[in-house]
């Protein structure tokens, strides 16, 4: 049988990038090694956090399934940096990683578009540097348009604790153990990533007098612009907080070279995730410190059914420790010094591909209409696997119907940044995305990513007309409320009202717009003291709000902006010979010609390529090309 589409790996690459396809209603076969484990959280049962909780809005924005999935199954939520400046704001959902995978399945086997076969994928069909199928561990061959790789851990994974190296994926599945070999015959250069899971502990034999309680927020959230909240506040499960000590330090310091990475095995080529070491790294790294926090976090919510396991996930204690130091780790922390671990730590290793290879709609140079997404691509983190599947599965859609692909600028979202990053500048560890990766990110905000991309989502056919209609429906709100704030005066005969806000007095009239840029001044005090009338939601308000109180701010990053998108406009032809070019830097010119950026702007962010490289290249251009 043939597919248009075949996406490999069940994980949150491959639900966004099989359903994105589905969706667009192109026949769509994905393929995983067990169908029980598709939408797993092998690690952190959460969705969200700094920037992640961005880029879940982004995918919601664009038409993706996480955010939807997350509000409907979580068991806490809450805004980070809430306190802080909207630029990074984020959220972070606890969530339940037996009912996530359950509805996001459920969804998946929903769409009469997409099938689910299980099985290991361990070669391609290529002809003509053209992607045909896909060849299974059983030699079946299974024909489509387009594939898109998001295997995740599981291409020749190991498991690592202490000295032993077991080959296997996190739940002792079958791995891939030739797909990875067949790719670097095809000319892909492959890389060896590692990362890392705490011990998981049994609920009841923890003592929570000992730990500090962190509880969800006490508002309504939803990462979705399209579901109301569907839990209760009231019900939102707590997680706790705990230390190391001083014995759990020395319990590390004293075994160390039993752990895998520190001499258990002498084989480790993998390079861990920089920004989410294991606690032997932050031990060592950060011997200054008396203590490392840890957080006590429900995998799942509370229930008498076994199906949900009652286990706390050790936020901040990935270890690859042997089991009995393990023991004796977990034991020295307040709370749990009587813990019974239901499952120990473990360390993961595994291949994937340098994604310099990757265009930016990501489908690869070598061959084309091969798509990579996720942890293949040297990324950490369920959010950044998820956003790629996404941006995967609506480029394969869109190049079977023969249109140009969708490229998220770095302006536009995280997405988009974390894309360019990736092909532009490589990994040397699992990549994570931050907020400071992002050099516009006071654009990039919480709050608007619908403004920025739900017109992108319609586009491409994953976002309903009256999901269009709404989000052109609160343009005009904003634009509404915006122009009652600039019409509406207040004067020195009001300055009574401001002395109760704590403002200083008016000389002359000034509009609440402009009022509105004090800092103690906020749309609902205007309308409490009766200065102003509006029934617009607090979103709105919000929006309206940040827009005014940062508008230098915004106005200097959109500028900022718009001088890089000049550069981005200055491309690059596909047969330009970087050898031709005299008196560039000989590592400009190699990293121009593995990289082959499109642009001048891309080119001009590859590490290595100085300004002057830029200028004679520009010059170059100017000559050969008259651009």
């Amino acid at each position: 049988m043939k597919y248009e589409v075949i996406v490999v790996g069940g994980g949150h690459a491959g639900c966004e990038a099989a359903l994105a396809c589905a969706n667009k209603k192109h026949k769509t076969l994905l393929v995983t090694g067990n169908i029980h484990n598709i939408a797993d959280m092998p690690c952190n049962p959460s969705i969200g956090g700094s920037a992640k909780g961005i880029v879940v809005r982004e995918i919601d924005a664009l038409g993706g399934m996480m955010g939807k999935v997350a509000d409907m199954t979580h068991i806490q939520i809450k805004l980070l940096n809430n306190k802080k400046g909207p630029a990074i704001r984020s959220l972070r959902a606890q969530g339940d990683k037996i009912t996530y995978p359950k509805k996001m399945l459920e969804i998946l086997e929903s769409n009469s578009y997409l099938e689910i076969k299980e099985g290991i994928v361990e070669d391609l069909i290529i002809n003509n540097n053209k992607v045909e199928g896909v060849i299974l561990d059983n030699d079946t061959k299974i024909y489509g348009e387009a594939v898109i790789l998001t295997t995740g851990t599981y291409l020749k994974a190991d498991i690592l604790v202490g000295s032993t190296r077991t080959r296997q994926g996190p739940h002792g599945e079958k791995p891939s153990n030739h797909l990875s070999d067949n790719l670097k015959k095809l000319g892909f250069k492959i890389k060896r990533l590692k990362t890392g899971t705490p011990p998981r502990i049994d609920i009841s034999t923890i003592d929570f007098s000992k730990t500090k309680i962190e509880t969800g927020d006490n508002e309504y959230l939803t990462f979705s612009y399209d579901l109301e909240p569907l839990y209760k506040i009231e019900n939102q499960i707590p997680c706790h907080l705990t230390y190391t000590t001083k014995e759990t330090h020395k319990i590390i310091l004293d075994n160390l070279t039993k752990s895998s990475m520190y001499g258990g095995l002498d084989d480790i080529e993998g390079i861990g995730p920089r920004y989410c070491p294991s606690i032997e790294d932050k031990v060592v790294r950060f011997s200054d410190k008396e203590r490392h926090q840890l957080f006590l976090e429900p995998e799942s919510k509370i229930s008498s059914d076994p199906t949900y396991g009652n286990t706390i996930y050790l936020q901040g204690f990935s270890t690859s420790m042997p089991h009995d130091i393990q023991e004796q780790m977990v034991h020295s922390l307040p709370g749990l010094e009587h813990a019974k671990i239901l499952k120990y730590a473990y360390a993961i290793e595994y291949d994937a591909i340098y994604p310099t290879d990757l265009k930016a709609s990501l489908e690869t140079k070598i061959i084309e209409n091969l798509f990579t997404a996720g942890q293949i691509n040297g990324t950490s983190g369920y959010e950044e696997a998820a956003c790629q599947g996404l941006m995967a599965g609506i480029n394969a859609a869109l190049k079977l119907e023969k249109k140009e692909p969708l490229v998220l600028k770095r302006n536009e979202a995280y997405i988009g940044v974390l894309i360019d990053d990736l092909i532009t500048k490589g990994v040397k560890d699992p990549y994570r995305l931050l907020t400071s990766r992002a050099e516009y990110r006071l654009l990039l905000r919480h709050d608007n990513a619908d403004l920025r991309l739900r017109n992108h989502g319609f586009e491409v056919g994953l976002i309903s007309k009256e999901q269009h209609n709404l989000y052109l429906e609160k343009l005009k709100n904003i634009d509404k409320l915006t122009n009652i704030l600039k019409e509406t005066k207040i004067s020195p005969k009001q300055n009574n009202i401001l002395e109760k806000l704590n403002s200083t007095p008016l000389k002359d009239g000034i509009s609440l717009y402009n009022l509105l840029k004090r800092p103690e001044i906020t749309i609902d005090k205007l309308i409490s003291e009766g200065i102003l009338e509006t029934n617009a939601d607090k979103f709105i308000k919000e929006e309206v709000e940040i827009n005014i109180k940062y508008e230098g701010y915004i106005n200097k990053a959109t500028k900022e902006a718009e001088k890089m998108l000049k550069l981005e406009d200055k491309k690059i032809p596909a047969d330009i010979n970087y050898d031709e070019i005299k008196n560039i830097a000989s590592e400009a010119r190699q990293k121009l010609k593995e990289i082959m950026p499109t642009s001048i702007g891309q080119a001009l962010r590859i590490s290595g390529v100085n300004p002057a490289d830029i200028s004679i290249l520009m010059v170059y251009l100017k000559k050969k090309y008259h651009k």
